[in-house]
């Protein structure tokens, strides 16, 4: 793997749990070092802190969260103190506008001669009667930024179309799982008569765990499958009572992380991500199970291919339905395109090359 003999900052407005293997291991290749300042998330969004990191240095920002939904801005007080400390040869940022503290920290990296990355999941281009003005803001915002790292390929081209030139934007597949090594944890699982579907994740609306749901009852009593959810969240409530009335076949699990959630990876079948989000995708096909995923930020086209998953279009229930009657018509097909997802996740979607990519974009910029 290549490295970096710099010193390396990457802001973040919070520093989720998941994120954690990917900071440590991308310090391992900074050899200067690698900062982190980052806070914390309103308790309502309910997102799980990491607790530490092993390698890369972890400086706690003062987030504050003004205003919420479309209005919503974060301050995050201490940045500059924490720039003129560390002292970074290159600062990588969220390139989300709604960070309010960003640019004054670009400002700074800009006085000092030393380049800026931008890291984000995209940008679509604006429609309606003031996209001109939007796209021509958005481009504005992008200029502050030397290279940009974009999950997906969707969202690279997205920058690209932006007029972001195409040699200094880079796709970083979004995973949190290392690349696995030997043979799948499950290679020769045989489905009982009941397959086992299952989701990982928040329990929110727009996960549409609701349409799941839905989803599973509508199918003949025969083909019925046991519905394990893991996580938790603002809509648990209401989902279990969903459940109660409809499906009662569907489990809900709570929160599991570690060898607790690896475990419950190896006995499912098969996974639906009938809403937003993506990371646990790259999980379920690291324990070799085929997918079931909503189109979401580009990083979900990506990681389901024809021989691994199928991709529905979001907020189209008949599609959902559609999809899982045919996914469970053929279990053992289950198993042969879980294998294809094993082996997706050990060639390209791993974080072993989500660093590589990182640390191919920080010597660009730098070089």
């Amino acid at each position: 793997m290549n490295t970096f003999k710099g010193r390396v900052g990457i802001v973040q407005r919070v520093l989720p749990r998941y994120r954690a293997a990917f900071f440590d291991l991308l310090a391992e290749q900074c050899k200067g070092g690698l900062g982190i300042f980052a806070g914390f998330a309103r308790p309502s969004e309910q997102i799980p802190s990491a607790e530490e990191l092993k390698v890369a240095k972890w400086a706690r920002a003062k987030n504050q969260h003004l205003f919420i939904g479309p209005f919503y801005l974060c301050i995050q007080r201490g940045l500059t103190e924490w720039l003129d400390a560390w002292e970074p040869d290159v600062l990588i940022v969220e390139a989300n506008p709604r960070y309010v503290s960003t640019p004054a920290a670009t400002e700074i990296m800009k006085q000092r001669l030393r380049p800026v990355i931008g890291w984000g999941l995209g940008s679509r281009k604006p429609k309606g009667p003031l996209a001109y003005l939007r796209v021509h803001w958005r481009q504005r915002f992008l200029k502050q930024f030397d290279a940009m790292i974009a999950y997906s390929q969707r969202g690279a081209a997205e920058y690209r179309e932006l007029g972001f030139a195409p040699e200094r934007v880079f796709v970083a597949p979004n995973a949190v799982v290392h690349r696995p090594k030997g043979k799948p944890s499950n290679p020769e699982k045989k489905t009982t008569d009941q397959v086992c579907i299952l989701y990982v994740g928040r329990l929110q609306r727009r996960k549409r765990l609701d349409a799941l749901l839905e989803a599973c009852a509508a199918l003949p009593n025969e083909q019925r499958p046991i519905l394990q959810i893991v996580g938790d969240g603002p809509a648990r409530d209401e989902l279990k009572q969903m459940a109660k009335q409809i499906y009662p076949q569907a489990e809900f699990m709570g929160a599991r992380y570690g060898d607790e959630l690896d475990r419950l990876f190896d006995r499912a079948d098969l996974f639906v991500l009938p809403g937003t989000g993506g990371l646990a995708i790259q999980q379920a096909m690291a324990h070799s199970l085929c997918i079931i995923a909503a189109e979401g930020d580009g990083s979900q086209e990506d990681f389901v291919q024809p021989g691994n998953g199928w991709l529905v279009r979001p907020n189209d229930d008949v599609a959902l339905r559609n999809t899982l009657a045919n996914a469970l018509a053929d279990p053992k097909r289950l198993h042969a395109m879980g294998k294809k997802s094993f082996k997706l996740v050990q060639t390209k979607f791993n974080l072993e090359n989500m660093v590589e990519a990182f640390i191919k974009a920080i010597n660009e910029v730098t070089s």
